[in-house]
């Protein structure tokens, strides 16, 4: 049995390593880094690299070479990676969600890295001793504000006609933006007359042990915050929750599009985009002036219709219904 697990990390870094950036004379190699395999937040490399072609820079014209490895939730494997593509000397990192982007911070203070779907340094932890964010760290981030527009949503959707809702959570200890997402929403929590309970959890393999642990204690409802381990989980805890009948609400728009009732989220495509407008400023002047970490433009008001439906909730009109 420990055989077969160790099989996929043996051929994560096989694949991860057996091919090399090109060295095409004058063609700008970026070494694109995710952390772990998901559907939704592989939406933001989409809107990296569409936002690159935007402005000229397509591997279909040779004039850009993208190299992209998946560090497939290893942390080992994320290292490699990173260590990798800085020995290489790419022209530039892009990170996708907050362990590939503290990864690259480590192993570089030259090479310009592009972040997204990541946190504000500060979250991260990566601020130095006079409270500076690195000085090769660009793209886009996100801060905790616009969880209180997502998790106050509940109760109104909801409707309770008496006593008080129980909303349930679960948490990686070890990410920075999911614990400070969870002391958020209590304080918030308490001003709505909302009850929380909330597990933690160490990686998605505990999700579905947890999740059930979680709707044995009668939640009204889940709460889905900005976790990786969350994403990495969802369908796990979808279907968990939907066997018990508890509506999934959320802060991240592309969870909705996988089953979630609704969200006021960033659009984790345009999240890339835009991202990937400022690294394509940099490839045609090869200067980061005038760039800097910029908060996430694009937020939607997303709704699923379906568990809409399966839950008889009325959603406002000015949300938007996922395709």
């Amino acid at each position: 049995m420990k055989f077969f697990k160790l099989i996929p990390v043996a051929l994560i870094i096989t694949v991860a390593f057996s091919c090399t950036p090109s060295k095409k004379s004058g063609v700008p190699v970026v070494g694109f880094v995710d952390a772990f395999e998901d559907a939704t937040i592989a939406q933001a490399k989409n809107g990296f690299i569409d936002a690159l072609k935007k402005n000229g820079f397509s591997e279909d014209q040779n004039n850009i070479k993208i190299e992209y490895r998946n560090a497939q939730g290893s942390i080992p494997t994320l290292t490699q990676i990173v260590n990798y593509f800085v020995s290489e000397k790419v022209d530039l990192l892009a990170t996708s969600t907050t362990l590939a982007t503290v990864a690259a911070i480590q192993k570089t203070k030259t090479i310009p890295i592009f972040q997204m779907v990541s946190p504000t340094p500060e979250r991260m932890r990566v601020i130095d001793a006079t409270g500076k964010a690195p000085a090769n760290l660009f793209g886009t981030m996100e801060e905790l504000n616009y969880i209180d527009t997502s998790f106050a949503l509940i109760p109104k959707l909801l409707k309770p006609k008496a006593g008080q809702l129980t909303i349930g959570m679960i948490f990686n200890q070890s990410e920075p933006q999911s614990a400070d997402a969870l002391d958020r929403i209590k304080g918030l929590a308490a001003k709505l007359n909302v009850k929380i309970i909330a597990l933690p959890l160490n990686s998605s393999a505990d999700a579905q042990l947890v999740t059930q642990a979680l709707l044995n204690k009668n939640i009204d409802a889940f709460f889905a915050n900005p976790d990786n381990t969350v994403f990495a989980a969802f369908e796990t805890i979808l279907k968990s929750c939907n066997e018990k009948n508890i509506p999934i609400f959320t802060s991240e728009a592309g969870l909705v599009q996988r089953g979630a009732v609704a969200a006021f989220g960033a659009d984790i495509y345009q999240w890339g985009y835009q991202s990937g407008l400022q690294a394509a400023q940099y490839l045609k002047t090869h200067k980061t002036d005038g760039l800097k970490l910029k908060m996430v433009k694009i937020r939607k008001r997303v709704y699923n219709a379906a568990a809409a439906k399966k839950y008889n909730i009325t959603i406002p009109a000015d949300f938007e219904a996922v395709k």
